[in-house]
């Protein structure tokens, strides 16, 4: 029988890797967050072999999940890493990969970031705007070199996503508009220290239709061949991340799916590399948030309960349902008898916001007993916030038979620390 990868039911307890994860929140406390690497390592041998013989390179998204650990599996897999900021970028270089490995993307990039950036040689900065660009080349002309960069071109395309994480339409923050890029590549001569080595899109996070991908595809090949025709050659086309995930079990599209939409999108340019950046599809199915029941109320109404299950868990630990109102599955993880109840389960906070999942059918759920929260590896621990002067909770790494902890459990002396 062959092994199942990540989190199954097994003996009617919740496991991971065949671990059962009552024992290791026994072990280690909760909150805690358990990851399977089994699941992270099939997750990225998806996506990478999916493109066959198509020359790719897939930029693991560091602010989906920066655990060491976890960034250094993906160096050891063969991934490139894409980062959000100068730490990003230093916990990319500890975990094994080389600054020509490394693209650095974000809106508000300060001098420091660029300086630094551009010092080590990073693979492309992924400029936002004609001010960036301006700033990029007077620190390389400073610096007495180059730099690489990869213009973010903002397509205007609706991926469908909540608005809290689109990221392609005139709207959103994020890069040049269409008009602009052709009136920047018209004008490439005002930055003599650059080098634009490709053009850079992300239509949104959390993207379950491949209808937007095949668009943006088709405003790359239109963008690279207006490109051409001005002399501009590129190394690559980074089509960005943001393929989604099923947290309600709704079907959505598979790595393979979405490489072949990318692929044929971009076939009419298929001798540039394809570059992508994804975070979630890889990393959050393969982590779960382990949390316990610390009360349980109910409160009955002229017709009905409402019962609240109160977890040590909470918007401190993961901030997803609250920041978007995203969706967690909820499980015991030992089985429990008792007919299904409509439950509330909330968070310890004292904020109204604090609700973790709201009329959930689950069994009686009892102080003491545990849960976990589903598909919480991205985005989780990396959203994680020290509000009411929680600690940070500790991180685990289940791999085959063997766990460790890759992070520990933050205490209020490492809070105060810092303190005077």
């Amino acid at each position: 029988m062959p092994v199942l990868t990540g989190f199954s039911h097994e003996n009617h307890r919740l496991a991971c890797d065949g671990i059962p994860l009552d024992d290791l929140a026994a072990a280690h406390g909760t909150p805690l967050y358990v990851y399977s690497a089994a699941l992270l390592r099939a997750r990225y041998t998806a996506l990478d072999e999916a493109f066959g013989a198509r020359p790719h390179a897939i930029h693991y998204a560091l602010k989906a999940n920066s655990a060491l650990a976890i960034a250094r599996l993906l160096c050891e897999l063969g991934a490139a890493a894409d980062a959000n900021s100068a730490g990003e970028i230093d916990v990319a270089l500890r975990a094994g990969f080389a600054a020509g490995q490394i693209v650095f993307t974000g809106v508000g990039k300060t001098r420091a970031e660029l300086e630094r950036a551009i010092a080590l040689g990073v693979r492309a900065i992924n400029a936002e705007s004609a001010g960036e660009l301006t700033r990029i080349d007077a620190i390389a002309g400073a610096a007495g070199s180059r730099a690489r960069v990869a213009l973010r071109v903002n397509p205007d395309i609706d991926a469908g996503t909540h608005p809290h994480i689109s990221t392609g339409l005139h709207v959103n923050k994020f890069g040049v508009s269409l008009d602009e890029a052709h009136e920047i590549f018209a004008s490439l001569a005002r930055w003599p220290h650059l080098s634009i080595v490709a053009i850079h899109m992300h239509v949104g996070s959390q993207v379950t239709s491949l209808e937007p991908i095949g668009r943006a595809g088709a405003v790359m090949v239109d963008t690279v061949r207006g490109l051409r025709a001005r002399g501009v050659a590129l190394e690559y086309v980074d089509m960005g991340g943001g393929l989604g995930i099923s947290y309600d079990g709704a079907c959505v599209p598979g790595p393979a799916a979405y490489v072949a939409a990318l692929v044929e999108a971009l076939r009419p340019i298929d001798d540039l590399p394809i570059v992508i950046e994804p975070g979630r599809a890889i990393v959050g199915p393969a982590g779960a948030l382990l949390a316990t029941v610390v009360d349980v109320k109910v409160r009955r109404h002229a017709d009905r309960e409402q019962r609240f299950v109160v977890l040590d868990a909470g918007m401190t630990e993961l901030m997803r349902p609250a920041l978007y109102g995203a969706f967690h599955r909820i499980e015991a993880l030992e089985e429990r008898s008792g007919e299904l109840v409509s439950t509330d389960v909330v968070g310890p906070s004292c904020e109204s916001t604090d609700v973790v999942g709201t009329e959930r059918s689950l069994p009686p759920l009892q102080v003491g007993d545990r849960v976990a929260i589903r598909d919480a590896g991205a985005y989780g621990f990396a959203m994680a916030s020290n509000y009411l002067r929680r600690p940070l909770p500790a991180e685990v790494l289940v791999d085959g038979d063997r766990t460790r902890v890759i992070r520990r459990r933050q205490t209020v002396e490492d809070l105060l620390a810092l303190e005077a």
